[in-house]
């Protein structure tokens, strides 16, 4: 059993000494062993836990990582409020299918409309590249969507029934991501409005930039 991060193997972020991310990471683990990991850091909401066929990785994530993530759960929620969707935040709950073998926490997720079993909008913000499909987790456990912010940019993934899709991601069963430019769950989100507004770093003015731009396409 894994016991401490030190008997997982340790991969730091790379060119970031003042602010580092670090990634822990363990194979052939048991999915008992990583039930048993969740119980020893439940009281420790700063580790993101993701296993995946018996490969377990721990992120002790990076203040901008950390900055990033909460101007995206920020504005996102001001954009419910403004077109009065009803959502339900998760946070970084942890959400797992043992006979899927596949458990993640995510950096924001929601549910839209009621809560659910499993969020219907998953928000990943990607600082330091990890060794486990994020998708292929979210695809098992039947997350709608799926955003990733990775250099300043958000790309969208929606769950198909990619039968017949040959553009979707195909995994080994029949629901696989497309790739897409738009959200389908949040249709009137400008997401180059949201790239451009998480990336300021005042919240004030990131949240005024915000609001100018919805109110703008709205009266259009």
């Amino acid at each position: 059993m894994v016991s401490s991060l030190k008997e997982l193997i340790y991969e730091p972020e790379l060119g970031n000494n003042d602010d580092p991310e670090e990634i822990f990471i363990s194979s052939g683990v048991s999915w008992e062993n990583y039930e048993a990991l969740l119980v020893k850091l439940a009281e420790n909401s700063h580790y993101r836990v993701t296993f995946l066929d018996g490969i377990l990785e721990i992120v002790s994530p990076s203040i901008r990582h950390e900055k990033i993530k909460t101007n995206l759960g920020m504005l996102l929620e001001r954009f419910f409020y403004n077109k009065r969707i009803r959502f339900v935040p998760m946070g970084s709950s942890t959400f797992k299918n043992k006979a899927k073998k596949a458990g993640a926490e995510p950096d924001e997720c929601y549910c839209i409309g009621e809560e659910k079993g499993v969020p219907d909008l998953v928000i990943e913000v990607v600082i330091t590249s990890g060794n486990i499909s994020k998708l292929e987790i979210y695809r098992r456990l039947g997350v709608t969507e799926v955003w990733f912010w990775e250099r300043n940019e958000i790309k969208l993934y929606r769950l198909r029934d990619n039968s017949q899709n040959e553009q979707a991601i195909v995994y080994p069963d029949t629901y696989g991501y497309e790739q897409v430019n738009r959200s389908e769950i949040l249709p009137e989100l400008d997401i180059s409005l949201l790239e451009q507004c998480v990336s300021i770093t005042d919240s004030i003015e990131a949240i005024d930039a915000f609001e100018q731009g919805l109110n703008g396409l709205s009266k259009g």
